[in-house]
């Protein structure tokens, strides 16, 4: 038994993190906001601090006598002002490792995204690719740089810390993704580009708390990165086909080439830009990038160095996702 600290616990991720170390006999601490909806960590018996990630007294506390830290928490999305994105996701995550760095660690796991490498077709690309000092939106730009932070911490302090860097996670408790999707295809907004051929790199979130606690327990994955996929080949029209025929909607059937999406991304952003729009339009170079780019990357490192072995296929995750947003949809 151990006592493990999730950022993030109220999550998508976070909650199934916290799932297993009950599941394992440990200890639940988090941190979450007044305003966040708690239910699910007070049926697991998880002890909450209210406050911020930012807030230091209120980390000290939370850590005191924490053995693991899963750094879930990010701000996600494809819009929006960087500098919102840089509060929560490098300086949040700064705060998190000055509180961490005085503690004797067993484990801190940081997730990154497989977002962070460069927004081009990618086959079997591995852990040895540099990443771009530059990026096209305020989410990978500083997911790159919040990684970038927590491997400096390791080397400068000793910090015992893996990077993770799932694909696009899907999975039972998914309340963003999802839904939007679904609620495209409903719409008949779903349009193919080069006609959905290119791979999409899914990440059932049951696979990655598997790989999370492969990371805690391996002594060989302090200072690593590890990429971390369901490890077989999905393509954007075999996603988007179980999701309609899922929530029996009809399937896309229209298709564009790549250089005219390109095109039109550039300039609805441009525009958007333009008139200040808070909120993204219908096609932006990350949505584009999710649809349209070959995203296979290779997960031999995990394999070979975690032991990571992915349980759970497509077909069952995402029938299992679907079948759970059904039963809990508002």
């Amino acid at each position: 038994m151990g006592k493990y600290f999730i950022s993030g616990a109220t999550g998508f991720v976070g909650s199934h993190v916290a799932d297993r170390c009950v599941q394992l006999g440990h200890e639940v601490v988090t941190v979450a906001r007044p305003t966040s909806a708690t239910g699910h960590l007070e049926k697991l018996g998880a002890k909450i601090f209210l406050g911020d990630l930012k807030d230091p007294a209120t980390l000290s506390a939370a850590l005191e006598g924490v053995e693991v830290v899963v750094h879930c928490a990010a701000k996600v999305g494809d819009w929006g002002p960087i500098e919102e994105y840089r509060a929560v996701n490098v300086e949040g995550l700064r705060g998190l490792l000055e509180a961490a760095k005085t503690q004797p660690l067993k484990r801190f796991v940081h997730l990154s995204s497989l977002g962070v490498y460069e927004a081009r077709h990618h086959y079997g690309t591995d852990e040895t690719e540099p990443l771009p000092e530059q990026h096209m939106d305020g989410y990978t730009q500083t997911k790159v740089e919040s990684e970038k932070l927590a491997l400096e911490y390791q080397k400068k302090y000793g910090l015992p810390l893996t990077v993770l860097r799932p694909g696009f996670i899907y999975g039972p408790r998914d309340r963003t993704v999802l839904p939007a999707i679904r609620a495209a295809l409903k719409e008949g907004r779903v349009v193919y580009i080069n006609g959905g051929r290119a791979a999409l790199n899914t990440t059932y979130v049951g696979n990655l708390v598997d790989a999370i606690f492969l990371a805690i327990d391996k002594p060989n994955a302090v200072g690593e990165v590890f990429n971390i996929t369901d490890g077989e080949f999905v393509s954007k029209r075999q996603f988007f086909e179980a999701v309609a025929d899922g929530f029996s909607l009809p399937r896309p059937r229209r298709s564009i080439p790549l250089w005219l999406a390109r095109f039109l991304a550039r300039v609805m952003e441009w525009r958007a830009r333009r008139r200040n729009a808070p909120t993204a339009p219908r096609l932006t170079m990350a949505k584009l990038k999710f649809i349209g780019l070959n995203l296979d990357f290779s997960i031999a490192k995990a394999r070979t160095q975690l032991g990571y072995e992915p349980k759970v296929g497509f077909q069952q995750g995402i029938r299992e996702a679907i079948e759970w947003f059904r039963q809990n949809e508002v």
